[in-house]
Formats: structure tokens, C-alpha cells, sequence
């Protein structure tokens, strides 16, 4: 099958490389001149996947026109903030009856969308399936043992993804629950900043799990106040993104976080970094959502107290454990 990945990201770059070992013909979009050309002439994104040999025959290119002609699976991989744009800018010359797999993890700022939605509004007429779940891009290209979810409304969508990804180090799930899917995959990027935080600040194990916890019971509480199923936060894309994300060493989030717990502002521990935390801008638009379906979301709230109006982290849990005693089950 024809493939084509939009953004050459470390996560973009390691499902371009997982589809061109799968014998698919994969074209990946690199908006970077310098990473098409380390990919085309090494092998290797040294920009943002460095020291590790990606699939010969996988080729990219610095034209979004080229990358989807002829393609039958699209994947768009790009920050959530930019994908939007990036659609905008020619998603509407997917071929027709291409499948769009949207492995962008966030909840748009302005409009509040999700990545599918967007992709929805912006490049209609397509089958859409989300792609989440507990993946380092750096273990899946090692081809480390993984294991992710594909969503979609159309089953048959959700299965054409399932056998374009799977071999026998990646193992890929369908669901039917996009929303939960894709909240799952946003949330618990929030949720790792916080983690951070709290090991910055120098708590220690009792205090993660307790956070991660509750967590989970916070992503599910919005999630099906949205309209998805309360079991897909047990699984792969709810619960084991989760894991990964607030307790893996390579986990962008949970290291802003532990420089934020630290004591550094989010000015500073945003500095100098070329990849993006998307829990950042995930968390102003998960307060957002709550406020707006009356979700009570404490962590979330105090995630973005300490980013955005420099509330001391020291003073984060103290204050979180001094809220009213309540029953661990909602009513």
C-alpha cells in the first residue's frame, strides 16, 4: 500500500519507518529541509530520532504535494497546535477514498476540538481513525515489544490501520470509542506535567501513584461527560499511556514537569527545547472543557495554576490533600 506520514517528528519518523518495514511504499513529510535530507542520504532523522537506522526504503520529502499523491493511508503526525494548519495548507489534495490516521495527541486551544474532529472539519469525506496508546517513538523503532489502539467510527477504517501497523513488534488494537481514545492520549499528557511535579518538589512514590490515581479518575470523569466509555480509560490508550507517559524516563511531559517542580518557570523549562510538551497546551484547553461540562478537575486545575500564574508547586499537594474528605467513587 502507498503510505504517506505528515511530520517528520520522532512519533511521525517511527510510524514512517514501521510502515516502510511493513513493505508499504511510505513517503514521509518533513517540514525541516535538513531532516528530509538526513533520512534520504543516512537513513537517520539526526534532528529528532538520532542514532537509530531507519527502513532503506522509506524516502522523504519536503513536498506535502508528492508525499500525498498516490496515497491510500495518510497519517498525520504533527503538533496538535499545528495541524490545523497543516491540513489547511493541502490535506484537501489527499487522494479520494484515502483512509486519514491522526496520531497527533492534544485537544485544540482555540476551538477545543479534537485531533479527529479536526481533521474532520478540515479534509471531510474521509474515513478518520485516532491512533493512541503507550509508545515511545525511540522503543518502536528499537522494535521493542508495543502495543496502541486504532479508533474510528468506521470499523473497516479501523482495521485497514490495524493491518497497515501490526507485525510481530507492534501490535495494534481496534475501538470504536474515538473520543475516549483521543482524550486518553491528550489527558495524560497533563498528567505527566503534574507527575514531574511532584517528583521535582521531591515527593516520592506514595505521592505519584496517589496522583496518578486520581488522574485517571479526573480523565475519565471529562471523558464521559464528553460522551465516551468509561472501560477505555482502562486500557491501552487510558490507563497504560498514563503509566508510560507520568513514570517513562523519556517522557518529554514529566520532565517539564520536573523542572518546573524544581522551581523553574514554564519560560525557562520550555528554553532551548525543539520538541513540544503537549501537555502544556493541553492543560488550558482540559480546564476549558471542564468549566465548560461543570467536571471537577483538581490536578488539572492546579497544573495550570503553577504553569500560567506561577503558583509556588511546593504548595501543589498540601493543597490538593487539604480538599473536603469525600468518597473515592463518584455518586
Amino acid at each position: 500500500m502507498r503510505c504517506a506520514v505528515i511530520g517528520a517528528g520522532a512519533w511521525g519518523t517511527a510510524l514512517a519507518d514501521l510502515l516502510a518495514d511493513n513493505d508499504h511504499d511510505t513517503v514521509l513529510w518533513a517540514f525541516e529541509p535538513d531532516v528530509a535530507e538526513s533520512i534520504n542520504t543516512s537513513h537517520e532523522n539526526r534532528r529528532f530520532l538520532a542514532g537509530f537506522s531507519l527502513a532503506p526504503a522509506l524516502r522523504a520529502t519536503g513536498s506535502y504535494e508528492d508525499a500525498l499523491r498516490g496515497a491510500e493511508l495518510v497519517v498525520y503526525a504533527t503538533p496538535s497546535h499545528h495541524l490545523r494548519t497543516i491540513l489547511r495548507s493541502g490535506g484537501a489534495r489527499a487522494e479520494r477514498g484515502a483512509t486519514l490516521v491522526v496520531a497527533s495527541k492534544g485537544v485544540e486551544r482555540t476551538t477545543l476540538a479534537l485531533m479527529t474532529t479536526v481533521v474532520n472539519e478540515e479534509v471531510p469525506g474521509h474515513a478518520v481513525v485516532g491512533l493512541s496508546g503507550p509508545s515511545f517513538a525511540s522503543e518502536v523503532v528499537a522494535g521493542q515489544p508495543t502495543a496502541i489502539v486504532a479508533a474510528s467510527s468506521s470499523e473497516e477504517a479501523a482495521e485497514r490501520a490495524q493491518a497497515a501497523f501490526s507485525n510481530r513488534t507492534f501490535r495494534v488494537y481496534t475501538h470504536d470509542d474515538v473520543i475516549g481514545v483521543e482524550l486518553g492520549g491528550a489527558l495524560k499528557n497533563v498528567m505527566a506535567v503534574a507527575t514531574g511535579i511532584v517528583e521535582g518538589v521531591g515527593l516520592g512514590f506514595n505521592s505519584r501513584a496517589a496522583l496518578i490515581t486520581r488522574g485517571l479518575h479526573e480523565m475519565t470523569r471529562l471523558g464521559v461527560a464528553l460522551g465516551a466509555k468509561p472501560a477505555t480509560f482502562a486500557g491501552l490508550a487510558g490507563v497504560g499511556d498514563l503509566v508510560l507517559t507520568c513514570t517513562g524516563a523519556l517522557s518529554r511531559n514529566r520532565a517539564l514537569g520536573i523542572e518546573v517542580g524544581k522551581g523553574a518557570s514554564l519560560d525557562a523549562a520550555l528554553h532551548g527545547k525543539e520538541t513540544v510538551a503537549e501537555g502544556v497546551m493541553t492543560a488550558a484547553s482540559a480546564l476549558v472543557l471542564a468549566e465548560e461540562h461543570d467536571v471537577d478537575m483538581p490536578i488539572v486545575q492546579m497544573v495550570n495554576r503553577i504553569l500560567f500564574e506561577g503558583h509556588a508547586a511546593r504548595d501543589a499537594v498540601p493543597e490538593l490533600m487539604a480538599r473536603e474528605l469525600r468518597s473515592e467513587q463518584d455518586l
